[in-house]
């Protein structure tokens, strides 16, 4: 029986045990790599975290997705992704759900209106609320996969019955997703819900939070872009880490650089510990093992790199877009005379300030006979003088303001001795010159014109161009 002279000094002592447990810091081990002697390095780092200075950010882990694929890589490690956020949250640790374009579903829900009551931070961030498509570290990185597909990686039948199954429950195939996958607990006694940049920032700085684990899909779109994803955490100096075993990207094998999906998605974990955000796994919050897919049944797992990602020749300029830089080389002008017609593309953030009523103006520079261009699929009328320069009218309602915008270039019978693009004229005075990486291929196909998805998400960081801030 117990001593009722001894209950107080238990109770204080059950107290203080409960206590330290929840107090218990995260132990981690931070995975980034590092050029060194033209090797690859991965380093870890040992780094112990404060359970209630660190949040989790659940990034776009829908109910339904437009790729059947994505859908089953997903519900394959929801499960632990909500292991994961259950023992953050019994720990102590902040928990936000940021199913973007859902927060409808969530109007009355306690957690969503804890986000929009949150006070605003003293220290918002300038551009919080917009999507990220590159931070200073990327500038000479080379993007190591073509996602301009959308990169949807399904048997061909299988979509078109998953687009069907889709309409039959009143969805919009290619956006299908109304809020969070039932995989994933909300708790509406403490959680948080939004997918604004500026929501989150607030929740971040009034809760006292210096850490911030990412979670969710897809890594190479909306968990590096979006507003309150990797890029923009790095660039406003949150001690951020990617959960590296519990993400996916949107990848197809049949594009560059022609791989399996996992591959696809390893070299995009490489990229963003090269050159955005260290990357930890589930296992480190959990115990065990990490997670793994169960069709992953390659050999050689966690690859960094590939041979020859940088490689342009005649043959791979005919195949794939490829990354160059314009105005361009001699050896790489010698390789695009070898084709009767080239395209080019880039990837441009317009501000809404640069536009005027009439819209903007392009200038190109070059020695074409004929010249083609389009603005987020949108043709342009094409103005040449005498000395064969170009320029065109973007009219306003082609323009993305203040977001990404992809414009894309065909020239014919080019002597490719100018392929200078310059964006000028902007509200009269700015200017922007466009100088730098392009990608660029030979042949003809007229869907190259466009992309299946908003610029932003299809896009590679190695072509991205916006004004200086």
């Amino acid at each position: 029986m117990l001593n009722h002279e001894y209950l107080p000094t238990v109770l204080m002592l059950s107290l203080t045990l409960a206590g330290s447990l929840q107090a218990a810091d995260f132990s981690l081990s931070l995975r980034q790599q590092t050029d060194k002697n033209q090797t690859l390095q991965r380093t870890i780092e040992k780094q112990s975290w404060k359970v209630n200075e660190t949040a989790f950010i659940v990034c776009d882990v829908w109910d339904y997705h437009h790729s059947i694929n994505a859908v089953r890589r997903l519900e394959e490690f929801a499960p632990t992704l909500n292991k994961v956020l259950q023992t953050a949250r019994s720990q102590g640790s902040l928990i936000i759900h940021s199913p973007s374009d859902c927060m409808d579903t969530y109007k009355d829900n306690p957690a969503r209106l804890r986000a929009i009551n949150s006070p605003k931070a003293v220290n918002l961030p300038l551009s919080i609320e917009s999507w990220c498509s590159r931070i200073p570290a990327e500038e000479k990185a080379f993007y190591p996969i073509d996602q301009s597909d959308g990169g949807e990686d399904d048997d061909p039948e299988e979509h078109k019955a998953w687009a069907l199954k889709l309409k039959g429950l009143g969805r919009n195939p290619g956006m299908p997703w109304k809020a969070q996958s039932s995989l994933i607990e909300i708790d509406t006694n403490k959680d948080f819900i939004s997918d604004k940049g500026d929501e989150v920032w607030n929740i971040l700085e009034q809760k006292g939070i210096k850490n911030v684990v990412l979670l969710g899909v897809h890594t190479n779109m909306c968990v590096l872009g979006r507003p309150f994803g990797l890029r923009q955490l790095v660039r406003n100096k949150k001690n951020v880490v990617l959960m590296r075993d519990m993400t996916d990207s949107m990848y197809n094998p049949k594009q560059w650089p022609y791989v399996d999906h996992f591959t696809g998605h390893d070299l995009v974990i490489s990229h963003v510990e090269r050159f955005v955000c260290p990357t930890i796994t589930s296992d480190q919050i959990l115990g065990g093992k990490p997670f793994e897919f169960k069709n992953d049944s390659r050999k050689i797992k966690d690859v960094q790199t590939l041979t020859d990602l940088k490689k342009v020749d005649a043959d791979s300029l005919r195949k794939h877009w490829n990354t160059i830089s314009l105005p361009a080389s001699p050896d790489v002008q010698a390789l695009l005379q070898q084709g009767k017609v080239q395209w080019y593309r880039s990837c441009i953030r317009i501000p809404s300030e640069w536009v005027s009523e009439k819209g903007l103006t392009l200038h190109l520079q070059n020695s074409a006979s004929v010249v083609k261009a389009w603005i987020n699929g949108n043709e342009l009328a094409i103005n040449k003088n005498a000395e064969g320069a170009c320029s065109c009218l973007i009219k306003p309602e082609f323009i993305n303001k203040d977001d990404a915008n992809l414009l894309v270039i065909r020239i014919e019978d080019a002597k490719a001795q100018k392929n200078q693009l310059h964006l000028a004229n902007l509200v009269g005075k700015n200017s922007l010159s466009l100088a730098g990486r392009w990608e660029a291929r030979l042949g003809d196909d007229s869907s190259w014109s466009n992309i299946p998805l908003p610029a932003k998400f299809g896009t590679s960081p190695n072509v991205f161009f916006e004004p200086s801030k």
